[in-house]
């Protein structure tokens, strides 16, 4: 068996790694690498393997890092399945759809230039029916389902605690008569943060692929980071500016309308001094992604859910507003009263952010505040790095804006929330660091060693690695991890949820029954239709199990 890492190896984009077993080549991810024009080269070159070659890909989550070479990959004959969570499913076609817009767009406007000096075309690197072609694909999975996704491979989805529908994923691969357990971490988020129930521990594994995007930073306590924000808001509508936050459209976007929205019903004192400043949703992409957060409440904190039961949704409030059309974008700039712009992309790389820091960045009365990570070589580093001027659209721009960096924001976890996952395993796996800055990766590493006697390899360029079972790559011997199987922990958890499901379905049958007597609209009435007939079939899926299992133990007595 062997471990081909062929992206996010020398930054946090482009995350791509090959399993190569005797029986199958299993994708981990099928990132784009973004931040600027060295990176995006990248994304043209040649796959370090044959994409028709690969038997099935297994998607960590949805953000374009991760999955924006799909169509590319399919383009390029990839015809396996695409296996990923309900709710990453669910954002890919608005995740790949605009990428693929985008990448239409960059295309025409290079052709514009290279038609009048005379230069060949170019070709995009995908188009939006290309992105539409790799949907047919996607096969969605539940989170802690066990799966066969290909001959001697079997996968388990945990909740990464990212965004919507990250993974850590846990793969069983079995050779001969040696089953090795890898776990790949995705992105990991972090601990007690709204919305998302926090990264899922995991026990066992003889080898761990482990993101290190902050292995070397720490961040501010969330709560530090809100009212750090509040002041912001404040001080800028005073002074008669408007706030611009870029936003990644999938993940922070929605976690700002929730922390706004707790702010202005805990807080009357800050509703009432911002109660009349609107907050503006410029994303067709986070508008489309908030609505898909709306259909998959199942996999969100119990804080989030408990918010819901209270009849007040957490991602709506008065003030809030989404813009569609471009005329709509193009308003707000010319309306000059206060207000809050949340734009992507996150690291200001394309999108509407690029227009909205075009007309605010040299105002001294407005506020550009930075909510998640921004990549090497993005205009959003150097922004946060102190640039005095950028470049947008062929014009110079003057930064004399308020520029605000808030990592507690972040979506990725720190130093210490990495170190926690990594150091909660039983007995410590062979760990592989991708997916961080070189300095970020060694000094992690560093840490690990020191602190937890856990010595990773660091991954520092594209490379394979031969996986022995019962060896580390460079020979030393560690113990075989665990197969499948629910721990005693795991086990008190299923029957709590078990619990817990008899009386909440009981409750909303009732409810269903009800509601159907009423007059609701016909397309309601269907999709409470389709649910009900989901959950006949998995009761009676349920009930043929329990039989099979309760005459499994009658033979055996």
């Amino acid at each position: 068996m062997k471990i081909r890492f062929c992206g996010a190896t020398e930054g946090v984009t482009g995350s791509c790694h090959l399993l190569i077993t005797d029986k199958a080549n299993v994708l981990l991810d099928c990132g784009q690498f973004q931040g600027g024009k060295a990176q995006d080269r990248l994304n043209y070159r040649e796959f370090p393997f044959e994409p028709s070659e690969i038997d099935c890909l297994v998607l960590s989550h949805a953000h374009i890092d991760h999955c924006g070479r799909i169509p590319l990959l399919v383009k390029r004959g990839f015809r396996g399945n695409i296996f990923c969570t309900k709710a990453t499913a669910d954002l890919l076609p608005i995740m790949l759809r605009d990428s693929g817009y985008i990448h239409e767009k960059e295309a025409e406007w290079a052709n514009k230039k290279a038609e009048r000096k005379g230069q060949p075309l170019v070709q995009p690197l995908y188009t939006v029916a290309d992105a539409e072609e790799s949907l047919r694909y996607v096969h969605p999975v539940l989170y802690d389902q066990l799966i066969e996704v290909s001959e001697g491979i079997h996968v388990c989805f945990n909740d990464a605690g990212h965004i919507l529908g990250s993974a850590e994923t846990e793969l069983w691969v079995q050779e001969g008569d040696a089953e090795t357990k890898i776990v790949f971490s995705g992105d990991l988020g972090v601990d007690h943060r709204p919305i998302l129930r926090d990264p899922t521990i995991i026990r066992h594994a003889d080898y761990v692929i482990m993101e290190s995007t902050y292995g070397n930073r720490l961040h501010p306590e969330n709560a530090m980071s809100i009212e750090k924000l509040v002041k912001v808001i404040l001080r800028t509508v005073e002074r008669g500016g408007t706030v611009v936050i870029p936003s990644f459209a999938v993940g922070r976007t929605q976690e700002m309308i929730y922390q706004l929205n707790m702010l202005y019903d805990e807080n009357p004192e800050i509703y009432g001094k911002l109660k009349n400043v609107p907050v503006y949703i410029d994303s067709p992409m986070a508008n489309a992604a908030t609505e898909v957060f709306k259909k998959n409440t199942a996999v969100f904190d119990d804080d989030f859910k408990a918010f819901m039961d209270k009849g007040d949704h957490p991602l709506e409030f008065k003030n809030l507003h989404f813009t569609q059309s471009t005329e709509e974008s193009q308003a707000l700039n010319s309306d000059r009263k206060p207000k809050i712009i949340i734009s992507a992309s996150g690291m200001c790389e394309a999108g509407r952010i690029r227009h909205h820091l075009k007309h605010n960045l040299w105002n001294p009365k407005c506020s550009i505040v930075f909510v998640g990570y921004q990549a090497e070589g993005t205009l959003g580093r150097k922004l946060v790095e102190g640039a005095e001027s950028v470049n947008l659209f062929g014009e110079e721009i003057q930064v004399n804006a308020e520029i605000v960096n808030l990592e507690g924001f972040s979506g990725h976890a720190d130093r210490d929330g990495l170190a926690h996952w990594v150091g909660s395993f039983v007995t410590h796996p062979v760990v592989f660091l991708v997916h961080g800055e070189k300095e970020s990766k060694e000094d992690f590493a560093a840490y690990l060693g020191e602190n937890l006697d856990i010595h990773p390899i660091v991954i520092q360029q594209n490379s394979e690695f031969e996986l022995v079972p019962g060896r580390r790559p460079e020979g030393t011997h560690m113990e075989p991890a665990s197969t499948f199987q629910l721990d005693a922990d795991e086990i008190n958890a299923l029957r709590n949820k078990i619990s817990g499901l008899s009386s909440s379905i009981g409750d909303l049958l009732n409810t269903a029954a009800v509601e159907t007597g009423k007059n609701i609209s016909p397309e309601r009435l269907i999709e409470i239709n389709n649910i009900i007939q989901e959950l006949a079939e998995s009761e009676a899926n349920l009930k043929a199990t329990l039989l099979e299992e309760a005459e499994e133990g009658r033979e055996s007595e």
